[in-house]
């Protein structure tokens, strides 16, 4: 099975992956300060329903209007940016991992966690005219299924890529052990 990012020469993965991992956290970080804070903008994806989105509008400021546009706006830099990182981590992972299977299921994640922006940006499209006037159907619900695969998809590629780096890192310690 193939993905684009096996093609990264073996040296220049870990710089790739640590450029991509500064800035996913970087703009982790700056969500953090964004707001809205109560509720937040993952209220806001998740409320499901034309009266739970209209009372998560309502109950914002004109403020927090401003705030949950601007994060949305930034979001979409954001989309590239988290899933390409944890793609990366789940390509390095299915090179770890011994089995065909297990291989094939981390370069799929890696093709899920590009799934994944392509359902945050559906998602954003959903929020934004929801923000700006249209709390209507379908766009509650819109955004609260492609939030779920999104969730979804990023927690298992995590998950993934954190079995395959454990198994790696335990890889090494018996290799080590073995040398000494």
């Amino acid at each position: 099975m193939y993905h684009p990012l096996i093609l990264i020469p073996k040296g220049k993965k870990l710089p790739t992956f640590l450029v991509l991992l500064v800035a996913t956290i970087g703009l982790s970080v700056v969500f953090r300060f964004i707001g809205p804070f109560s509720p937040n903008i993952v209220d806001f994806e998740l409320a499901g329903s034309v009266a739970n989105a209209s009372g998560i509008i309502n109950q914002w400021s004109a403020l927090a209007k401003i705030q949950a546009g601007f994060s949305l706006g930034i979001d979409y830099l954001y989309m590239p940016v988290y899933s390409t990182t944890i793609a990366l981590a789940c390509v390095w992972g299915a090179m770890v991992l011994k089995s065909r299977t297990w291989r094939g299921v981390g370069i799929m994640l890696a093709w899920g966690l590009w799934l994944a922006a392509i359902f945050d940006a559906i998602e954003n499209y959903a929020l934004v005219t929801m923000l700006y006037g249209n709390v209507a159907d379908p766009y509650p619900m819109m955004a609260r299924l492609c939030a779920t695969f999104k969730f979804s998809l990023i927690l298992l590629g995590l998950a993934y890529s954190a079995v395959a780096a454990i198994i790696r890192i335990a890889l090494l310690l018996k290799t080590a052990r073995k040398a000494s």
